[in-house]
């Protein structure tokens, strides 16, 4: 058994594909009009086939229990690139505990999208700093060995 795609229900996939793609770049690559795969693996399913497909007529989005994540080298880039767009935030840039510098935003359907600085940029950046490899990890929580192989 191996997992295949996260799949999105969505109200207008058409407005859904043209968010996933103005933000993150990504396009179609199998197209059964109500179904569509983006790649990276995610599908968007309409939600009037889904409504079908679970027999159920009751629907909702904006739950807040789910999240798809995504990963950015160059993270102050694609903030940048988020001011351009129409997005209502979940909360806007935090630093986590271990670093990390995340936001959270809702597609046009409410689910939430969160994009988190790369974790190898970040352990980058503290060495950059002047940290030493064993505070990096410390300061992460992470091995050593993840340290080191970000130092490669």
């Amino acid at each position: 058994m191996k997992m295949k795609n996260p799949m999105l229900v969505v109200a207008d996939i058409d407005k859904s594909v043209e968010f996933y793609k103005k933000v993150f770049g990504l396009h179609v690559i199998m197209d059964f009009g109500a179904n569509k795969t983006l790649t990276g693996g995610l599908a968007l399913q309409t939600v009037e086939t889904y409504k079908d497909f679970i027999g159920k007529r009751d629907i909702s989005f904006g739950g807040n229990n789910f999240e798809i994540y995504f990963e950015e080298d160059n993270f102050d880039e694609f903030a940048d690139k988020l001011k351009e767009c129409d997005i209502k935030y979940v909360h806007p840039i935090v630093e986590h505990s271990w670093g990390q510098r995340v936001v959270r935003f809702y597609d046009p359907d409410k689910h939430i999208i969160e994009v988190g600085e790369s974790m190898k940029i970040v352990c980058k950046r503290f060495l950059n700093s002047g940290m030493t490899p064993e505070q990096v990890a410390e300061r992460m929580d992470v091995p050593m060995k993840f340290v080191n192989a970000c130092m490669r």
